[in-house]
């Protein structure tokens, strides 16, 4: 059975890499390249984006919970992994991978404010879910998504960053798996238990913290090698296109390799396209009041996470002498290596910090979103409501304790129905995307603040929650 599982799963993956790919191009051509033509509103856009009221929360709160959810133990093991398996050349379509995901990251997350509703509490929710049910017409669509992601990312990947948490406790201070677990419960019982609102406000003071710390100590460690830094360049671009391989099969090998894992590496890292930020998108009073100002705000996000919190990782390791081709140093042993080089012992210590950090913050997320497609469920009820928050802490405690691969590739194969429901999606709404884009855009290049009118889209305002937009102008 198990053997099953692991084929299904490597099958699955297999392909959706690809469809991942081949959808975010297809994106940047529908939007007009616009994380290209438009990458410095990404950065403007931020200016106001502390503003909220009483139904969101905040865009920079939004951004900070999608990044909690994006930067987690990936960032520090995944990419040590991608250059053990494709060298240093997988950095290179790391980055590219990133930058042609913007476009996919910005479609979703546009869609899901325009589709967004108010619970029974006031509160804005939405997400893929939401608009497959109110963009497409399709509730069952919708329901297959919620069931796929609370699964994955309510359940079984918090196990796995509990797991990653534990782990590093014990490898730098020895602390017992099952005292890591109760600890790692009881906090996040503290945060999940307080709400969407108690998730969104931890996120805004911790994410920030966390990710200026890692690239301060990443700043620190290329001054202290900056004679190093051309040649490191160098070897990623070689690398990336094989130029220092002699023969032609050997280069076609070492650019497939290097492709594959730095695709790999960078998609499941920046979760670009795959519907889990938009759980978090939509839930904030954007900013522009309109739904293309929070796309931006997300495309924010996979840039952070990729070319800023991924190339720190890849810097520590490139600068250092650990990394030897053949070498079987990989994984968060070989980061955790580089940085004891750089910085001696404290390095173990930070990277222990680090990984709680990184997957702490991910645990509370991935509820954020589970929670989020648990409403569009019906299951709302508080009494149900603190039953699943009980579930995600007892599956935080096991995956402390417990060896966990069959319970990965079960998520990775639920995480990959959820995408292909999700792409499939987005896909047929892309022409809605596609024309908000447009919209906000042309009122920026008139001097105007970009307020979205529902009422210069009948066709739109047909399937939007009434009230939702109505009081824009």
């Amino acid at each position: 059975m198990e053997n099953v599982i692991n084929t299904l799963s490597d099958l699955l993956w297999g392909q959706l890499v690809y469809a991942l790919l081949a959808v975010g191009i297809f994106f940047t051509i529908r939007t007009n390249f616009i994380q290209f033509r438009h990458f410095g509103h990404m950065f403007s856009v931020l200016k106001h984006s502390t503003v909220s009221d009483a139904a969101g929360i905040s865009s920079f709160q939004a951004l900070c919970t999608g990044l909690a959810a994006r930067v987690g133990t990936g960032n520090l093991a995944g990419v040590a992994v991608a250059i053990y398996l494709g060298g240093p050349g997988a950095i290179f379509w790391m980055w590219l991978i990133a930058m042609i995901g913007m476009a996919s990251a910005f479609v979703e997350s546009t869609l899901a404010q325009l589709y967004k509703v108010k619970d029974d509490n006031g509160n804005y929710r939405g997400g893929p879910a939401y608009y497959m049910e109110k963009g497409l017409g399709q509730r069952w669509m919708g329901v297959l998504f919620s069931i796929f992601l609370i699964i994955s990312f309510g359940l079984a990947f918090n196990s796995v960053q509990a797991n990653s948490i534990s782990g590093a406790m014990q490898s730098a201070f020895g602390v017992p798996n099952w005292i890591t677990g109760v600890v790692l419960a009881a906090l996040s019982g503290i945060v999940i238990f307080g709400g969407l609102r108690s998730i969104a406000r931890f996120s805004e003071l911790v994410v920030p913290f966390m990710a200026t710390a890692y690239l301060l100590l990443a700043v620190v460690i290329v001054g202290m090698n900056l004679e190093k830094l051309p040649e490191v360049f160098m070897t990623i671009i070689h690398s990336a296109f094989g130029f220092e391989q002699a023969g032609a099969g050997a280069l076609g090998y070492t650019i497939a390799q290097g492709m594959m894992n730095g695709i790999k590496r960078g998609l499941f890292s920046n979760e670009a396209g795959m519907g889990s930020a938009p759980n978090t998108a939509a839930t904030a009073s954007p900013y522009p009041p309109h739904p293309a100002s929070q796309g931006y705000v997300q495309m924010m996000g996979v840039f952070i996470d990729t070319i800023v919190i991924c190339t720190c990782t890849a810097a520590i390791i490139l600068l250092s002498n650990q990394y030897v081709p053949g070498n079987e140093l990989t994984g968060i042993k070989l980061t955790q290596a580089a940085l004891s080089e750089h910085i001696g012992n404290a390095g173990n210590i930070f990277i222990a910090f680090a990984v709680f950090f990184f997957a702490f913050t991910s645990i509370v997320a991935n509820y954020a979103y589970a929670e989020n497609n648990l409403v569009f469920l019906e299951h709302n009820h508080p009494a149900r409501l603190a039953i699943f928050r009980l579930c995600v802490l007892g599956m935080v405690m096991f995956g402390a304790v417990a060896e966990l691969p069959l319970v990965w590739t079960l998520a990775d194969i639920s995480m990959a129905f959820m995408i292909v429901t999700n792409l499939i999606a987005i896909i047929l709404m892309s022409g809605t995307a596609s024309k908000l884009a447009k919209d906000y855009n042309a009122q920026r290049k008139a001097g105007k603040l970009p307020t979205f009118d529902v009422n210069d889209y009948p066709e739109m305002k047909a399937k939007i929650e009434p009230g939702i937009w109505d009081n824009n102008k």
